[in-house]
């Protein structure tokens, strides 16, 4: 099927995109994972997709949301405790380290819920919405966004997302320095045990405490008291995938095989929770397996010349899909839209969890990886969005379903 004409009113999708977004941000409230300001946005999404899917579904699912950051409170004090150690018992102050290195690559490289249970339980939402094709389903293509959003980055608002990755590296950097010196204090005094450090050793000791204030700032790594509206993180990710089963309803079309939907996953900002629940639940029994399903999870849509396919997400430690990276590449390229391969370096998209979950996935970004200051701070509002990015976008996904549909 030919979709040039949704293609050539991207500009007027891309209005509505703003225009939704604006409505969600100024009506739903806050929307943190597990919040009501999430569920409100979910049902409001639910609301507009009835009349356009034939099959629209709320899903909730249990969480712990503020583990995803409270866990590096966890971590601090075990490094601050380590330091202390150092001077007296550096041993101790190997162990402490270990158990907080530990801790960071299960909890955020890995995204494993290790202390989950040691934070609040909520409930949070995810949304499957479908339309059906006139004939028998032979492939199926979901479009993904998450509704949920974080609290302000306290040194990205305040310098920028270069301040905030230098302020996580050097305390990465003293970290590491801390455990080789520990190391180092044990051969050189020649002590398992307690031995106060005293000579090199204490020298090495008082030249780590360079990186105290950095851990101490970790504490504060995000402001508690501001909550950002989330227009590009990532109403734009859910709103991509809306707009194209508006247009496809505006013109009438159906397909004759091709099953489109749309499918908002909750509490990304908690570690891609609701993408993982979603997979957990319904690879368990077998949905969307029946024929070739491929999900493209969109993520922060604003700066159109860095359009990416991710071919390798979660701290690059997944691979994504890739039939489905080759196809949205391919048609960014006939169509003339700047569009790249590249990787999630630090952090994740929902694709992670869906290709961990057993589904065919690949996150789709539009920003600098050198984040800018409009991420994760108040400035990601209704009024910081990039339209052409938004129209550039919605033609590369139009496109994409039309390659699909043909059987590419």
């Amino acid at each position: 099927m030919d979709l040039k004409k949704l293609r050539d009113n991207s500009d007027a999708q891309a209005d509505y995109m703003i225009d939704e977004i604006t409505t969600v941000i100024k009506t739903c409230g806050k929307r943190l994972p597990g919040s009501e300001g999430e569920k409100n946005a979910v049902e409001y999404m639910a609301k507009t997709l009835n009349e356009y899917c034939d099959d629209v579904k709320i899903e909730p699912f249990e969480l712990h949301p503020a583990t995803f950051f409270y866990w590096i409170w966890i971590m601090v004090t075990l490094v601050l405790g380590a330091m202390v150690s150092y001077f007296f018992i550096p041993l101790l102050s190997i162990i402490l380290i270990a158990l907080a290195m530990l801790l960071m690559v299960l909890q955020f490289v890995l995204y494993l819920e290790i202390v989950d249970f040691l934070f609040p339980k909520k409930t949070s939402h995810n949304l499957i919405a479908v339309k059906h094709p006139k004939g028998e389903v032979k492939r199926r293509i979901l479009f993904n966004g998450h509704p949920d959003v974080a609290h302000e980055w306290t040194m990205s608002y305040l310098l920028g997302g270069w301040a905030f990755v230098a302020h996580f590296v050097i305390s990465m950097i003293g970290i590491v320095a801390l455990l080789a010196i520990s190391i180092i204090s044990i051969i050189l005094q020649g002590k398992i045990g307690v031995a106060v450090a005293q000579g090199v050793p204490q020298i090495m000791g008082l030249v780590c405490l360079v990186f105290v204030p950095f851990w101490i700032g970790m504490y504060r790594m995000w402001n508690t008291s501001v909550i950002v509206d989330g227009a590009n993180d990532n109403l734009t990710g859910c709103y991509m995938g809306i707009a194209v089963m508006k247009a496809l309803h505006d013109e009438g079309i159906e397909f004759e095989n091709t099953e489109v939907g749309v499918l908002i996953s909750g509490s990304e900002e908690a570690g891609l929770r609701g993408a993982r629940a979603w997979a957990k639940r319904h690879s368990a029994a077998g949905d969307y397996k029946d024929v070739e399903t491929i999900i493209y999870a969109y993520d922060t849509l604003r700066e159109g010349k860095f359009l990416c396919v991710n071919k390798k997400d979660l701290n690059s430690t997944v691979k994504a899909d890739k039939h489905a990276s080759e196809l949205f590449y391919n048609a960014a390229k006939s169509i003339d839209i700047t569009c790249s391969y590249g990787s999630v370096p630090l952090g994740a998209t929902d694709s992670a969890a869906f290709n961990k979950g057993g589904y065919s996935a690949v996150g789709i970004t539009a920003l600098d990886h050198k984040l800018r200051t409009y991420y994760h701070t108040r400035y990601d509002s209704y009024d910081n969005m990039d339209k052409q990015c938004l129209s550039d976008c919605y033609k590369v996904t139009v496109k994409t379903l039309e390659d699909f549909d043909n059987g590419k």
